[in-house]
């Protein structure tokens, strides 16, 4: 497989992902980037040991949390998150509020929620995040409440 096809194939996936993550389209935009040199530079080492979408979204949730770590350190001098883009239809406007709600969660929820978003299966998503596949059920199962409580309240305003 060649990069250009990994990244037509597996771009827009990433793209969910670091959006999920961050709910910033330019941070997003940025962390893709920054995904696919990772990609491009280690493609050569990829040794098939796990699938490729294992190993890509590994990389790209590894490069989302360094992000964080970054961002954590210059968090003081930044303003609070505005969404860049008014909603054109009610559908655009509960994804935008899922990503917003997504990006209120703890790191590994967010990855994790991302993912499952995804479609990636759970025993995918354990080999991911390094944790078991029953830890990630609960997990998942956890935070699908939480989000679920999250558009019960938004419905209701």
């Amino acid at each position: 497989m060649t990069f250009e096809e990994i990244y037509a194939g597996w771009s827009p996936k990433v793209y969910r992902l670091c959006m999920g993550y961050v709910n910033d389209h330019d941070r997003a935009k940025d962390l893709v980037q920054d995904t696919f040199i990772a990609i491009w530079q280690n493609l050569a080492g990829f040794r098939q040991e796990a699938a490729i979408g294992t190993w890509i979204f590994r990389i790209a949730t590894n490069i989302c949390l360094r992000s964080a770590e970054k961002k954590q350190k210059h968090l003081s001098s930044e303003l609070p998150l505005q969404l860049a883009e008014t909603p054109e239809s009610p559908k655009e406007e509960k994804i935008e509020f899922l990503y917003k709600c997504v990006s209120e969660l703890e790191e590994a929820e967010r990855i994790i929620i991302s993912l499952v978003l995804e479609g990636i299966p759970q025993a995918e998503i354990a080999a991911i995040t390094g944790i078991s596949e029953g830890n990630t059920r609960v997990k998942i199962h956890r935070i699908k409440q939480k989000l679920t409580e999250k558009f019960a309240a938004y419905e209701n305003i």
